[in-house]
């Protein structure tokens, strides 16, 4: 996830994207980093069975460099454009 601007990114794990997705938007937790930032805008997202694998996959895409978070969104995503709608 990202903000407007795109200067700051969010990586997380949910069990459900949608309901999560719409937190961010809403800022249902007002004094969180997504609120904060007003990252409210979807640009990638991955699916996993097992919430292990996704957990490793999260921590896997953290520890990657600014540029490497880039890379990955811009190889299905070039124009960052927000895949909210693509979920609902």
């Amino acid at each position: 996830m990202t903000n407007f601007t795109h200067k700051v990114l969010f990586t997380g794990v949910t069990n459900n994207l949608m309901r999560r997705i719409y937190e961010y938007i809403n800022k249902v937790v007002a004094s969180g980093f997504t609120s904060k930032y007003n990252v409210n805008k979807l640009v990638y997202f991955e699916s996993y069975d097992s919430p292990m694998d996704a957990i490793s996959r999260e921590k896997q895409i953290k520890a990657g460099s600014r540029k490497k978070k880039n890379d990955l969104i811009e190889k299905s995503n070039p124009q960052y454009n927000d895949l909210y709608d693509t979920i609902v």
